[in-house]
């Protein structure tokens, strides 16, 4: 199938065309520049490919790596471009709209790939070539007693043509020949090549067992070894280079000479350097990213015995509208403006700040003494970001919420630490943000019992973890069971049972409270019809549902009541719902809709903990409500005896107040008998509470109400 114009075919063959034109001047090819981009096209194809796949692998960047390689394309230069050529044009022509951010990632990531898989690729094929050489002079060596003349010509084609540096030296380590790539790498003459011992050409970087490996190869405890060392050249620059050092015996197996094979690895040396960089740094404020930083943070706590740690973890407050107001252009400057100021806030040995993302920072201490010292760091942070930073004639003021870690090393892993710096950061931030604050054991614990809950809940719903109770609603009059509300409760496999306190704030945050919610509809509906089913004698019970705030927003709210109630085959007027009074503060004719028509319907709707909130009394007419459920606040001051005065006359006049719009005063939290009958001369309707009953199962509901009957 062909593109379209200007489609990802084409496209794909733009980038490859580009790409030929800048390897092929490099190139050691027999092919024209057209039959040479038709070599590469199935290359960017993998490219491109790699760059939008759902799971991305690194392994086409290290392929197409090799794939240079075995295209002769084995000049440094001809990786460079290549290299340029993907950074600049790989997600311009190949990548898709709205993922470009990922996609630069990506496109960093593979041209480290092809690095690797071309510098692995380009060793093999000096290796075989080290092979051949090193077999050559093997053959040469053993051909001196048949015809000396006829080996001598042969390893001098070899010595002297050989990509790679080539020298022999003598076991006493004076250097006996070297070729012309040799000495081109050095940058000196022949004659100061030959004489020079190999002893000379120490250098400061040397890993600590090339001289061993040296020494055992001369002494013929060993045939060869092979190893990565830097040479020190005649202008002061260093040449990097694979050394492979061979001992060459006699015909009685006596060590003779010693032969060493050099490649020279600097260009590829420095390009490992430079991505290494790229790969460990933040590209727009230079610091340290991620990555590093971990590195970083799991050596410091790995450390010795008496040595500890401090972390500042910093996230900028109301970052987000800066960038929505100023623009992201003047997002980045502000902070890159706020890097230079925390570097600048760590200058001693043993600390770090580095950017984790977006307006996140943290900045590492380590030593014996890190308790004060992580302090002062958050301290000079703070003072740091107090001044004012000016960006094209906008003063913006920046501040900061801190989440401060410090500990002995050893104890914990780098994850538990950033969790608890991040988890004590959102607590600075939730305290009014501009400030720091130190971690607290029992707050981490709280809160990643929480993120655990709110992890946990929409799973919980689908495997029947939820289970509900019934607290009976008692007339004062008679003393007999009116209804009851149905309260959800949460069996969770490791914490037990939990109450609705624990977890509804989370299914709220969540949204998930919607699907609950109906749940707990659906089932206390089918309960309260299976009530009517098997007690028709003992009198019609209500049932009461609570409803959050998400729930009264939510666009199928009547249409699922309705649902739910014919499929039980209960009737509108037996089910209640229970709305709080602060969830109506200010509620508007949109939002007052939805409950108007369940009312319209024949379901009650109750006001739940009034006298908590701070609505207008005179707002009540305006609310489709038929039942005030005073909050247990008015009957916990009714516990002294006796009872304060003041309480009792609200008390009164909410009555009142209620009785005249024709509404009914239910009463929470009533506990004892003496609060029951002040409550029943006050005139309240219903109430509930331990007194009666504590939350229970359905069945213990119905008992209840025909002891009432019964007495």
């Amino acid at each position: 199938m062909t593109g379209t114009p200007d489609g990802p075919e084409d496209r794909l063959r733009r980038f490859a065309t580009i790409w030929s034109r800048a390897i092929f001047p490099v190139t050691a090819t027999s092919l024209t520049r057209p039959e040479f981009e038709q070599q590469l096209l199935p290359l960017a194809r993998r490219l491109r490919d790699a760059l939008r796949a759902r799971a991305f692998d690194v392994a086409a960047g290290k392929a197409v790596g090799a794939a240079l390689v075995d295209t002769h394309c084995t000049d440094p230069e001809a990786l460079n471009r290549t290299l340029d050529v993907v950074d600049a044009y790989l997600v311009l022509y190949c990548g898709t709209e709205g993922a470009q951010e990922e996609q630069r990632v990506r496109s960093a990531r593979l041209q480290h790939a092809a690095a690797a898989g071309f510098a692995q690729a380009l060793r093999e094929r000096t290796l075989a070539e080290q092979e051949a050489i090193y077999r050559a002079a093997l053959d040469a060596r053993a051909a001196v007693a048949e015809a000396l003349h006829n080996s001598e010509a042969r390893f001098r084609a070899v010595f002297q043509e050989a990509a790679i540096g080539v020298g022999i030296a003598d076991l006493d380590g004076s250097v006996l020949e070297v070729n012309d790539a040799m000495i081109r790498m050095f940058g000196v003459s022949e004659q100061l090549m030959r004489g020079r011992n190999v002893v000379e050409w120490t250098h400061p970087e040397d890993a600590p067992h090339v001289w061993r490996l040296y020494d055992e190869l001369v002494r013929g405890e060993r045939d060869h070894y092979r190893v990565e060392k830097p040479f020190s050249r005649p202008d002061g620059t260093v040449l990097w280079t694979n050394l492979t050092v061979s001992l060459l015996r006699d015909a009685e197996g006596r060590p003779q000479y010693q032969l060493a094979l050099m490649e020279d690895t600097t260009e590829r040396r420095l390009l490992n350097l430079r991505l290494r960089y790229e790969a460990t740094h933040d590209a727009l404020t230079g610091l340290p990213n991620r990555t590093l930083f971990s590195e970083r943070l799991e050596k410091a706590l790995s450390a010795g015995a008496g040595q500890r740690f401090g972390l500042c973890y910093l996230d900028l407050d109301g970052f987000k509208t800066i960038n929505d107001s100023l623009g992201h252009a003047v997002g980045d400057r502000l902070l890159v403006e706020v890097a230079d100021r925390l570097q600048a806030c760590a200058p001693a040995p043993g600390e770090m700040v580095a950017r984790l993302g977006g307006d996140e920072f943290v900045a590492l201490t380590t030593g014996p003494d890190t308790q004060t010292e992580v302090i002062e760091l958050a301290r000079r942070i703070m003072h740091a970001l107090a001044s004012p930073i000016s960006i094209d004639g906008h003063e913006l003021t920046v501040r900061g919420s801190i989440g401060v870690v410090e500990g002995p090393a050893g104890e914990r892993g780098p994850a538990e630490v950033l969790r608890s710096a991040d988890i004590t950061m959102y607590r600075a931030k939730a305290a009014g943000g501009n400030r720091f604050e130190t971690a607290d054991p029992e707050a981490d614990a709280l809160a990643i019992t929480r993120h655990g809950l709110t992890t946990a809940l929409p799973s919980a719903l689908d495997r029947g973890e939820f289970f509900i109770e019934y607290q009976p609603l008692v007339h004062l009059g008679d003393g007999s069971v009116r209804g009851a509300e149905a309260l959800v409760r949460w069996l969770h496999p490791q914490h037990g049972v939990l109450g609705p306190d624990r977890f509804i704030p989370l299914a709220e945050h969540t949204g998930l409270i919607v699907p609950l919610g109906r749940w707990v509809l659906e089932q206390s509906v089918q309960q309260a019809r299976r009530w009517q089913e098997r007690h028709a004698d003992a009198g019609p019970l209500r049932i009461n549902v609570n409803l959050s705030p998400c729930q009264l927003t939510h666009p199928g709210l009547v249409s699922d009541t309705v649902a739910i109630l014919q499929a039980a085959g209960l009737d509108a007027d037996a089910l209640c719902l229970e709305v709080t009074e602060s969830a109506l503060i200010g509620a508007d004719d949109d939002l007052l809709k939805p409950l108007r028509r369940l009312a319209e319907m024949g379901v009650d709707i109750a006001l739940d903990d009034f006298g908590t909130g701070y609505s207008n009394l005179a707002n009540l007419r305006r609310l489709p409500v038929r039942v005030l459920k005073l909050d247990r606040s008015f009957t916990r001051s009714m516990q002294q005896f006796p009872a304060d005065p003041v309480d009792l006359k609200i008390v009164e006049g909410i009555v009142a107040l209620a009785h005249s719009l024709d509404l009914a005063v239910t009463v929470e939290g009533v506990e004892t008998g003496a609060q029951a009958e002040q409550l029943r001369i006050l005139g309240c309707d219903t109430a509930q509470g331990w007194y009666y009953a504590r939350p229970g199962p359905p069945d213990r509901l119905h008992e209840l109400a025909l002891v009432d009957a019964a007495s």
